[in-house]
């Protein structure tokens, strides 16, 4: 049986993240900025599974961190796409650029 080097999901995570980080600086759609951060969010997870896999002596703190990781990231979906929701709803919007209405 051959196991999987270490490198092939660090590699699709720094791709994933770096994919996920383009998009949250160039959208400027709310959503696409909530899924480029939540596509990050899974970057870092596979990052942590990698390596927990790879140091099988250590207890289980990469599963660990990646399902404390999923939590807040359901938690700070429901949050975004609640804000998302209102601004669409005054503002008939949900582009960034256009958003005054957090500023005084």
């Amino acid at each position: 049986m051959t196991t999987i080097p270490v490198t092939y999901p660090l590699v699709l995570g720094a791709a994933l993240f770096g994919l996920g980080l383009y998009g949250a600086l160039t959208q400027r759609n709310a959503i696409r900025i909530l899924m480029c951060v939540e596509l990050m969010l899974n970057a870092v997870n596979i990052n942590l599974v990698a390596f927990a896999a790879t140091l099988r002596d250590a207890a289980a703190a990469g599963q660990i961190f990646a399902l404390f990781i999923m939590t807040v990231a359901a938690a700070e979906v429901a949050l975004a796409l609640a804000i998302i929701l209102i601004l669409a709803r005054r503002e008939k919007h949900i582009d960034i650029e256009r958003v005054h209405l957090l500023r005084w």
